[in-house]
């Protein structure tokens, strides 16, 4: 029962025509940018910049407030926002331990 109410609605026409909106190909298109910030979480915090993570921050903060506001609301795209916010708040918080906490920079300097 379920599964074929889930088959009609994926079968339906505003479904198909949701598949090509912008408001389906935009977020799905901007997933690149938190999935890069994961990615980068691996990587040595000496690479990260201060200022484009906070920049980033600032960027998913205003674009999850816009995809709440818009009608109809836009779920994917602040789930886009919200896992970049996410990843730039790790950055962010990886970026003062190692330069301000750790002193990062004199560390590098004394090798």
């Amino acid at each position: 029962m379920i599964v074929r109410k889930l088959l009609d609605q994926l079968k339906s026409k505003e479904f198909r025509d949701y598949l090509m909106s912008t408001h389906f190909w935009g977020p799905v298109a901007n997933w690149g940018i938190p999935l890069a910030a994961l990615a980068d979480t691996q990587k040595h915090p000496s690479f990260i910049s201060g200022k484009m993570t906070l920049a980033l921050c600032g960027y998913s903060l205003m674009f999850m407030r816009f995809a709440w506001r818009v009608q109809p609301r836009n779920l994917l795209l602040f789930a886009c926002h919200f896992t970049n916010e996410c990843a730039q708040l790790t950055q962010g918080a990886r970026f003062i331990n190692y330069h301000y906490i750790q002193g990062g920079d004199k560390q590098d300097h004394k090798k």
